[in-house]
């Protein structure tokens, strides 16, 4: 097995203080990955250019220092946050000048990712996150009373919206994987505060832990789902920032499984009882980054049975290994209109000591799967 490393990094996480006090944990990959909390940079340029596109936006802009012009590139949320902001690409235009501030890159490259871009001579500050666009992010409040579960004629509770109706479960009660029952502090992205506390997180066999601590001790600059666009996989889906659409072709004896962040990367699972076989390598509409998955009722719980990855991608936030030997079981529960409650149990004896469980919830948005995709600006 390799890991991939984008920059040579090393040192502790003790500099992440800063870092989160300053930005919200949504975007398409750990910052930390890229820039250095240690690095904080003024900088004041014209712009030049404005990339609208995901998974980051860039602001680009020439800064004169030294008797030298150099060209920046500041790093932003993606397109689709910033639109929720109420930002579009002509809301800053080449030629305007702008100071901004922000922690330079690791590797020493004329970029920054932008915690402030102010325009020059005002105190306009734009293209900034709003409260109402972080707030789509996060787990709502929810009211006194819960509406009761929508149902299909046959009794069984719906995943999918009713007809004539949309919407998408979202807005993860967690974004980090870690064991029941685990205290153990992280940030949003999965980044220990503790190094130390990694034995608490999983039954970790040797290697496994080795290359967690790697992942982690290189804040999380590895990952091929920000690297490439590789999907996130079965179970990292459901801690992604944009949700997942249910829909539920009953004919057919099947669930199709929309992402509505990466690429919009879809899976099917089978419910008509058939075996789970089928092609282990994988093929373009059935790459095996969700596994080959086989559901069934419990009672009101959808339990899926999945099997068959593929190591190409990080099967969760924060880094954590593993084979293709990686059986999960997920159980969905819809306990209200409003709430699903999804638990897994991971078993991968390529690289954990035993079986062992997490969960979290999702909550129910009645709008459109919204329209994300990760390669607007990646190879």
């Amino acid at each position: 097995m390799r890991d991939r490393s984008w920059n040579a990094v090393s040192g502790s996480l003790a500099g992440l203080v800063w870092m989160l006090a300053v930005m919200p944990l949504v975007a398409h990959h750990a910052m930390p990955a890229k820039f250095d909390p240690a690095r904080a940079t003024t900088l004041t340029g014209r712009v030049t250019h404005v990339d609208w596109a995901n998974p980051h936006v860039h602001v680009l802009i020439n800064v004169v220092s030294g008797g030298r012009t150099v060209n920046w590139a500041v790093e932003l949320e993606s397109a689709l946050d910033l639109e929720r902001s109420g930002w579009n690409a002509d809301s800053l235009k080449p030629g305007e000048s702008v100071t901004v501030q922000g922690p330079a890159a690791r590797d020493g490259s004329p970029q920054v990712w932008g915690t402030s871009i102010v325009v020059t001579g005002t105190s306009k500050r734009v293209l900034q996150m709003s409260p109402a666009a972080l707030a789509a992010l996060k787990p709502a409040a929810t009211g006194p009373t819960a509406l009761p579960v929508p149902r299909w004629p046959d009794g069984k509770p719906r995943l999918s919206a009713a007809p004539g109706e949309t919407g998408y479960w979202a807005r993860p009660s967690s974004t980090v994987l870690m064991e029941s029952g685990a205290n153990v502090a992280m940030d949003g992205d999965g980044l220990l505060k503790n190094l130390n506390d990694a034995d608490k997180v999983a039954p970790f066999k040797p290697w496994a832990r080795a290359l967690y601590q790697f992942r982690q001790r290189n804040f999380l600059n590895g990952d091929p789902m920000y690297l490439t666009c590789q999907p996130p996989g079965a179970l990292r889906q459901f801690q992604m920032p944009y949700g997942n659409q249910f829909l539920e072709d009953k004919a057919f004896g099947r669930i199709f499984v929309m992402a509505g962040g990466g690429n919009h990367e879809w899976h099917f699972i089978y419910t008509d009882g058939r075996p789970q076989t089928g092609e282990l390598t994988g093929n373009d509409t059935n790459p095996l980054y969700y596994g080959n998955a086989r559901g069934s009722w419990d009672g009101d719980t959808f339990v899926v049975d999945t099997r068959g990855f593929n190591e190409k991608f990080w099967f969760s936030n924060g880094g954590l290994p593993h084979t293709e030997q990686l059986h999960l079981v997920e159980r969905f529960t819809r306990t209200d209109m409003n709430t699903l409650r999804y638990e897994v149990t991971i078993d991968d004896p390529g690289a954990y000591t035993r079986p062992w469980s997490a969960g979290w919830t999702l909550q129910w948005v009645p709008e459109e799967l919204p329209v994300y995709y990760c390669q607007d600006n990646r190879p």
